[in-house]
């Protein structure tokens, strides 16, 4: 128990430091823009770990939900463990976040302190980490872009067709399959079922959200299209 406070203690200072020293060096930025560098550093950097983890390390989530944790797998929780403790507190301080990414915040936590307390299902967490931050990156740059003036472009459009293409795919779709072997197995604890359940349908809840998003975004799209049409075409009219 002392050995992994300790563990987390020196996971949550580093992102902290990080966070510190990112406004230090870039203090003409606001603090939510220093948060979020550190959220897409986190991002890369466990989607790059835990897919070694899954397609070269192993095993293999889909066939062996409930396996006792590897070294690799703890350092991949510890590492986002700490990284979830300090945003959850950004979050809550600067009040940024609504109550269902502070609940995507908590299940986390809750779902890395389990697999943790546990010694197993590690296997399985490390594919949902990798599945929810996948997407992370794009989300970042999203918000970069519309900080900077250019989100209302081709790469913007050409970001969130790809969040919305990925989301769907990898959470939705890979997710549910995760989560029906995890559901099937026996060897996964029943905590660790439950909480996939919670997870995917926090999930749903943020899906909903994007496809909200993607049809008003479709709409506003369409309709500025037939407008500028209009006008073209009335112009050609008017030219003759």
């Amino acid at each position: 128990m002392t050995l992994f406070l300790v563990e987390t203690s020196c996971s949550l200072i580093g992102w902290l430091s990080l966070y510190i020293l990112l406004c230090y060096v870039n203090g003409k930025q606001g603090c939510e823009w220093n948060c979020r560098l550190v959220t897409l550093l986190h991002g890369v950097l466990i989607v790059c770990v835990t897919a070694y983890i899954g397609f070269v390390d192993g095993p293999w989530p889909f066939t062996h939900p409930g396996t006792e944790n590897t070294p690799l797998q703890m350092l991949a929780l510890l590492l986002s463990l700490g990284y979830f403790l300090f945003d959850m507190a950004w979050c809550v301080y600067f009040r940024t976040e609504g109550p269902v990414m502070l609940a995507h915040h908590t299940l986390s936590i809750l779902g890395i302190v389990s697999a943790l307390g546990l010694g197993e299902s590690g296997i399985e967490v490390c594919a949902v980490l990798f599945g929810s931050e996948i997407t992370n990156p794009l989300l970042q740059a999203r918000w970069f872009l519309k900080q900077m003036g250019r989100y209302d472009s081709l790469t913007g459009d050409a970001v969130d067709l790809l969040f919305i293409t990925l989301y769907a795919f990898v959470r939705m779709g890979i997710g549910g399959r995760m989560l029906y072997c995890e559901l099937a197995s026996p060897k996964p604890k029943m905590v660790m079922k439950w909480g996939g359940v919670a997870i995917y349908g926090l999930s749903c809840v943020f899906m909903v959200d994007i496809a909200r998003f993607a049809c008003r975004k479709t709409r506003a799209k369409y309709k500025r299209w037939q407008e500028q049409r209009k006008l073209d075409s009335a112009n050609g009219h008017t030219g003759k």
